[in-house]
């Protein structure tokens, strides 16, 4: 069965980085679309970036001068990087495949 595993979230303080990873297993990742979600306390779940398996990425506006989200289809593994960290970016961070399977997420935690 299809199994996604996030990875590297944690405590960073504003202007900080930090990358983060999903481990894919059970389908045929290179020939998928991946993403990568988040949700706040109180909040619905949101796109934050799109990948699909041509390699062709898509970033909410809001923060593609600050986001990039990657793949490396040998290690079936998506990632996301994320740069210039601001406290409103505090949320689980979530993968998927877009059908229907997600992760148990990642908190990524941004104060001071």
């Amino acid at each position: 069965q299809v199994q996604l595993v996030e990875s590297g979230g944690g405590l960073v303080q504003p202007g900080g980085s930090l990358r983060l990873s999903c481990a894919a297993s059970g389908f045929t990742f290179s020939r998928f679309p991946m993403g990568w979600y988040r949700q706040a306390p109180g909040k619905q779940r949101d796109l934050v970036a799109t990948i699909l398996s041509s390699g062709a990425t898509t970033v909410v506006h809001s923060l593609e001068d600050r986001f990039t989200i990657s793949r490396d289809n040998a290690q079936n593994t998506v990632y996301l990087q994320m740069n210039n960290l601001k406290p409103e970016d505090t949320a689980i961070y979530y993968c998927t495949e877009f059908r229907g399977s997600w992760g148990q997420g990642t908190q990524v935690t941004v104060s001071s």
